[in-house]
């Protein structure tokens, strides 16, 4: 399982640490971030001790209202052996009970600068990007027409050559060989290469070829969503393949569902011209306009006007 620690946030956000050092490589397990207002009143029976707390100025301002006696008490409960960490916003000063039993428990107190909204949304949005589940799949993916395209298939069908061709027609490069697919919500797939394989393209006889360097900065991308897979396979003479395209295949990755074409491949197709048509037609339909449900409904016509005229 994925997990973040109060150290990464430190070199990702450039926060500040005022306490608890001995704590920031705790994992952090959770996108969700929590802000202990009514724990500060004292109500600590559902406190989700093992997420990221977050005090902003109402929660000190409400704080300093407490006695001594209070404002101890509830910052030892606050900070237990589970909490991932606790981080102020607006560049608020730690109370010192606060750095007192944070130090005494492990726990990293973190500054920052930005607002508590500003705050809440980025860290959550990067915990929701490093935390989500992942999985990796053994294909290509290309960016074409700003389509993620997650070409699949058995090896050696020529999935990494249709990522060259589709390369030197103008698209982008993703991943080649293993695609690291993250679920960032339930209908997102983004795909990634693997640091070790990025940039990189093996074409069988050739070797491994370095694509930014040889077509430069544009014919490569970090990460892409994924919205359609082409899966290649051997043609088969015993298989009916579709003509039409009525039928719509899917490929289940986690919980999110994604269009299937399947392609078959024999000397003399162009595979990378076949598959940048299907990105091109994918979108068409992502817009309204099916062609091969427009010929359907043509040649219901045709049938029907041929059976008025009979009668």
């Amino acid at each position: 399982m994925a997990t973040v620690t109060a150290s990464d946030m430190l070199e990702r956000f450039q926060f500040e640490l005022l306490a608890g050092e001995e704590g920031i490589y705790r994992p952090i397990t959770t996108s969700d971030i929590s802000r202990p207002g009514i724990e500060m009143a004292g109500f600590f029976t559902y406190y989700p001790a093992r997420r990221l707390q977050l005090i902003g100025r109402t929660e000190l301002s409400f704080y300093k209202q407490l006695s001594d006696q209070e404002k101890e008490e509830r910052m030892t409960k606050l900070c237990t052996y589970d909490t991932p960490g606790i981080i102020l916003s607006r560049g608020l000063e730690p109370p010192e009970e606060l750095v007192k039993a944070a130090e005494a428990t492990g726990v990293p107190v973190l500054r920052s600068t930005l607002t508590t909204t500003q705050l809440s949304s980025r860290v959550t949005n990067f915990l929701e990007g490093e935390l989500a589940p992942v999985t990796a799949v053994h294909g290509v993916l290309v960016d074409i027409y700003g389509i993620g395209v997650l070409i699949t298939g058995g090896s050696g069908v020529g999935k990494s050559e249709t990522a060259l061709d589709l390369v030197r027609r103008g698209h982008r490069l993703v991943a080649d060989d293993s695609v690291e697919i993250r679920q960032q919500n339930e209908d997102t797939l983004v795909g990634h290469p693997p640091p070790l394989l990025q940039h990189l393209l093996e074409i069988r006889g050739l070797g491994i070829i370095n694509v930014m360097t040889l077509f430069g900065a544009g014919a490569v991308r970090p990460f892409k969503r994924i919205s359609l897979c082409i899966d290649l396979e051997l043609w088969d003479q015993k298989k009916a393949y579709d003509r039409l395209g009525l039928e719509e295949e899917k490929m289940k990755i986690f919980d999110t569902e994604i269009t299937k074409i399947t392609v078959p491949v024999r000397p003399g197709r162009n595979l990378a011209v076949i598959i940048e048509v299907a990105a091109m037609n994918f979108r068409l339909k992502r817009l309204g306009f099916n062609a091969a449900q427009e010929f359907s409904e043509r040649l219901t016509e045709v049938i029907e006007e041929g059976e008025q005229t009979n009668y």
